[in-house]
């Protein structure tokens, strides 16, 4: 190894304390404001949750977006639905179905998905901000609560079968119909699964 003579060594402290002082080493500085996180755990919350969550937002001026649904075995079509409910406002809150609501409007054998899953789904959608459970087997209470500038439901439905559109249209709301992506269909895939495992299981007795 060759020896550094003590000039070189000074030129070369010499050369760093300049480079530091030119181009003085980064440091993370935390920002003032925290950063709104936007990880899927975050979005599930309780209606008093959402409350606090929607009051800053509004006071913005941004146009909050409500649906709702039981999202049991979610499918392109859901996916599609709510990525254009996101584009009618700022920030799209889904109502879901708890397990007894879904149980009162499909039947006990329903869900297939419980809404822990469910949620933790929906949740994962980037299209999605929040996702808040009901118990009823109708949204106009949670619609009531929100107070939405727009309620979205899926076109299948007529305007006047809307459940809550009477309560958002009285405060100046509007209803939002959306098309459905054809061909898909949560019954329609029940009933598809059913018969697949029926098929294997004949399969195998012979």
């Amino acid at each position: 190894m060759s020896e550094i003579l003590p000039g070189e060594l000074r030129h070369s402290e010499e050369t760093l304390s300049y480079r530091l002082r030119v181009h003085p080493p980064s440091r993370h500085v935390e920002p003032a404001v925290p950063v709104r996180s936007h990880r899927a755990s975050h979005k599930l919350v309780t209606v008093k949750e959402l409350d606090a969550r929607l009051a800053p937002l509004r006071q913005e001026g941004a146009c909050i977006v409500l649906t709702n649904g039981c999202f049991d075995l979610l499918h392109p079509g859901h996916v599609a639905s709510l990525q254009e409910a996101r584009t009618l406002g700022d920030c799209l809150v889904v109502g879901l179905n708890s397990d007894r609501s879904v149980r009162l409007l499909k039947g006990p054998a329903r869900p297939i998905v419980d809404e822990e899953g469910r949620a933790a789904m929906l949740t994962a959608l980037e299209c999605v901000d929040y996702v808040v459970l009901f118990d009823d087997a109708e949204v106009a209470r949670l619609v009531q609560r929100v107070r939405p500038d727009v309620l979205v439901k899926s076109a299948e439905y007529a305007l006047d079968r809307v459940v809550g559109r009477e309560i958002v249209e009285r405060y100046g709301g509007r209803v939002e119909l959306v098309p459905m992506k054809s061909g898909y269909s949560t019954t329609r895939l029940v009933e598809r699964i059913t018969a697949a495992v029926a098929a294997e299981a004949e399969t195998r007795k012979v």
